[in-house]
């Protein structure tokens, strides 16, 4: 078991720095269904590999060891990347350390550490983002794209950043303890939680439908105004029935994305033309 490290030496440092900025190359990296960000990683930890070992075929053993199939969230994987860069030196130091462990850690934390940056990224940070961003640029702010840049980006990078030092210093057995205590599991299901109530709150605050569809009644002086009624039925009751109706597409009928965006815009302009909104 790897032992935590409390302080990083300037050489830990400088090492860290480079893997930090290389890191941001990984997912652009495709090598195919085999490997897919496998040449990233390999990039990513060459400074890892070139510092620990001396030889060169100590050093193609360790690049040969991270040819297998990779993929995680971007920025939470750099937590991977900061362990693996610390089990790396620990083979280089232990003879009877066991390398296999480093692939098995690899593979065993690629999807617990997904699960909770994409409901984080994808579900939480780049709705509220966009969100904000959509609301001030709609109330015609300039500064509404770079609210939206700041806000995800920010947040993002210190991620990136810390993910991988901490990677580092831990060692395996936060994440390890973490995983076995339940915590990880709770944690996944939080976020997604939250991120599900963040879409909630996006499509009643930005997904808009008002209707001028009226009735005239006879011996009212005004017509009934249906907006009116569905908003004492429920309000925002059309966005949530269109939104309900792509996500029931793109989960259980696998449309395709796109056919869906193109569904609801000749949609908008039907009911535009028609005048019943």
């Amino acid at each position: 078991m790897m032992e935590e490290k409390k302080t990083l030496s300037p050489e830990d440092k400088k090492m860290l720095r480079s893997v930090f900025w290389r890191s941001w190359t990984m997912n652009a990296s495709r090598t195919g269904a085999t490997q897919y960000h496998a040449l990233g990683v390999i990039y990513t930890l060459l400074p890892v590999i070139n510092r620990f070992y001396k030889t060169d075929a100590e050093r193609a053993e360790a690049i040969v060891r991270h040819t297998t199939w990779f993929n995680a969230t971007m920025h939470i994987n750099n937590f991977i990347m900061g362990l693996v860069a610390a089990m790396e030196k620990q083979n280089s130091e232990d003879k009877n350390f066991d390398t296999n462990s480093i692939t098995a850690i690899k593979a065993s934390l690629m999807g617990p550490i997904s699960g909770i940056g994409d409901s984080f990224f994808w579900g939480i940070l780049r709705v509220l983002a966009a969100g904000i961003g959509i609301s001030l640029a709609s109330a015609g702010s300039p500064l509404g794209a770079l609210v939206f840049l700041v806000l995800y980006n920010v947040p993002a990078f210190l991620i990136h950043y810390y993910a991988l030092m901490s990677g580092y210093m831990v060692g395996e057995s936060f994440i390890k303890r973490l995983y076995e205590s339940g915590g990880m599991r709770l944690l996944t299901k939080a976020s997604g939680m939250i991120g599900l109530m963040m879409m909630g709150c996006m499509t009643a605050s930005t997904v808009k439908f008002k209707t001028i569809v009226s009735v005239a009644v006879e011996g009212s002086k005004e017509p009934i105004m249906l907006q009116k009624y569905l908003d004492q039925l429920f309000i925002g009751i059309v966005p949530l029935c269109v939104t309900l109706l792509a996500f029931y597409l793109l989960r259980n009928k696998h449309v395709n994305v796109n056919y869906v965006m193109l569904g609801i815009m000749l949609l908008g302009i039907a009911l535009g033309l028609l005048g019943i909104c």
